[in-house]
């Protein structure tokens, strides 16, 4: 007679995993190192022993004005010391940090932080003329946290941040806290309807954190210097502000500078070792004029938020001898989800096929490929559907249990997003759900031909839409921003052989700019009704 195995448990001691670890962490292990603002002309350092007695003094400010644990405080703030204080502060304590977009309209600020509940908003002064539209707007918000020089005409109590944490000694009882509980909501940039709301938990954040700094993901350590250029009020920064807190990693935060000259002068000061940007300002900086641009201080460029193009890549590499590695992931995956490191074998130029993939799969995420009907598609790298995935640090639905068909049937979050896997499980994004064009019956990726058409000296930038065409219900049209001497006959030339001769698009905008989102992102919505009011000129070249 076999007998029934006892349970063996585990010997293991329970510490729950939370934003309140991260912080003591650096402050005992790392108290020297620093955290530089830049005002535009210098950088100005604070040591982590400072942030984290701020972040105590903040957590026990916020205490006097009646927040207590689950309770919601808002950042409205550029990345500076103060919002990194908040980062801290605010999770540690109990409460939940909303970081609010600065960059969405004053009718969707005022809309995430109603929807959310802030009884609290943080309020960098530079910001108060574009925060002054939302104030009529607010219906929860008790106190506003003034964090600089400036004046607020409002009816809401406004207090002086500084003087706050002055006033208040330095929280030493700290609660403890459900690993599982809430720590930070982000809200989604709101391009199709309101934003939802994403809520992260400590665990989550932990986590997160964790498999950012591995050496198959960033690889963050005490020996870097991270140049935070993702804004801190998008996604938690892409987690970078706890993995380099964690890590014990200096930080250069860029404040509301992000224009090239900017990012050359905080690079010649700070020898940052790291950074994280979208195409766009990566561009910028490819187009700047070299000089005193001295970019071997990186080991590594982390560029995101939409598709990367191989001729930027080899750009970085040839012109700075950098090497770009390309990240896909959402506001839903706290957001990190698959990277492109190369495969070990593959070195030099012959990286970039692999760099100008959206990743494969870091270590504990999962990604698939359905159909129309949800059926899994074999990874063969030529069967297109719609990306699922699931992990440890990915939303399983929205704050108030909006869009609930985010989730397929068997739990996977529906990504909106529509590429390929391939055999060694890379994934290839070809474009969203909304922006996929189907011309007589036949699939042509948007991104694809960006990326192809990014590779001519004369683009300077390049988005790809579907438009509506009599035999084809749908042909692509590309709107670009070039160069002089180049037009929309060179560039069609230019895709001849590059392209099936049905991809090879008729129709054509040449523009002075392309609008982006809240995020950088190539605005796509907005190019659609632009196009749908036809005010985009189009010239059809055949």
């Amino acid at each position: 007679m076999v007998m029934p195995a006892t349970v063996m448990p585990s010997t293991m001691m329970h510490m729950p995993m939370t934003v309140q670890m991260i912080m003591d962490h650096g402050r005992n292990v790392f108290p020297d190192s620093r955290v530089g603002t830049f005002d535009g002309e210098s950088i100005t350092y604070t040591s982590y022993a400072e942030i984290a007695e701020n972040a105590a003094r903040l957590a026990a400010a916020l205490q006097s004005l009646g927040i207590v644990q689950g309770d919601r405080v808002a950042t409205f703030s550029w990345n500076n010391t103060a919002h990194m204080e908040a980062y801290l502060g605010i999770p540690s304590m109990g409460a939940i940090m909303h970081t609010v977009n600065i960059r969405l309209s004053p009718e969707h600020i005022a809309y995430i932080i109603n929807h959310a509940e802030n009884r609290i908003v943080l309020l960098d002064a530079s910001l108060i003329e574009l925060f002054t539209p939302v104030l009529p707007l607010l219906e929860c918000v008790e106190h506003i946290l003034v964090i600089g020089d400036g004046e607020l005409v409002t009816s809401i109590d406004t207090l002086d941040y500084r003087e706050q944490l002055a006033a208040n000694e330095p929280l030493l009882d700290w609660p403890e806290l459900d690993e599982t509980s809430a720590a930070a909501v982000c809200y989604t940039s709101g391009t199709t309807g309101n934003p939802k709301g994403v809520v992260y938990s400590h665990r989550t954040t932990f986590v997160h954190s964790l498999a950012s700094r591995a050496a198959d993901t960033f690889g963050i350590s005490e020996h870097d210097c991270i140049l935070l250029l993702p804004a801190m009020y998008h996604a938690n920064a892409w987690g970078l502000p706890y993995s380099g807190w964690f890590s014990g990693s200096d930080f250069t935060l860029p404040g509301p500078h992000l224009q090239a000259d900017a990012i050359k002068r905080m690079v010649a000061i700070d020898r940052p070792t790291i950074t994280a940007t979208v195409p766009t300002i990566l561009g910028d900086l490819l187009r700047a004029d070299s000089k005193d641009l001295d970019m071997t201080c990186f080991r590594m460029l982390v560029c995101g938020g939409s598709a990367v193009s191989p001729a930027m890549i080899d750009a970085a590499r040839d012109n700075w001898g950098v090497p770009v590695l390309q990240g896909w992931g959402m506001t839903e995956t706290s957001p990190l989800c698959a990277l492109s490191h190369p495969p070990r074998e593959y070195k030099g130029a012959a990286e970039t096929q692999w760099r100008t993939k959206s990743g494969r799969p870091v270590s504990g995420m999962q990604v698939r490929v359905v159909d129309d009907h949800g059926k899994p598609l074999p990874q063969d790298g030529s069967s297109v559907g719609e990306l699922q995935l699931r992990g440890p640090w990915v939303t399983s639905g929205y704050h108030k249990g909006e869009s609930s068909d985010s989730l397929s049937d068997d739990g996977w979050l529906r990504t909106g997003d529509v590429g390929h896997i391939d055999s060694r499980h890379f994934v290839q994004l070809t474009d969203r759900t909304k922006d996929v064009i189907k011309s007589g019956g036949e699939w042509i990726s948007s991104v694809e031909l960006e990326n192809i058409l990014a590779g001519h000296p004369g683009v300077i930038e390049v988005a790809v839409i579907a438009t509506a065409d009599e035999r084809w219900q749908e042909r692509p049209l590309v709107i670009v921003v070039v160069k002089d001497g180049t037009d929309a006959t060179t560039l069609r030339a230019f895709l001849t052989d590059k392209v099936a001769r049905f991809w090879m698009p008729e129709y054509w905008s040449l523009v002075q700019d392309i609008p982006k989102t809240s995020v950088g992102k190539l605005d796509k919505k907005r190019l659609r009704d632009l196009n749908n009011a036809g005010r985009l000129n189009i010239e059809v070249v055949r």
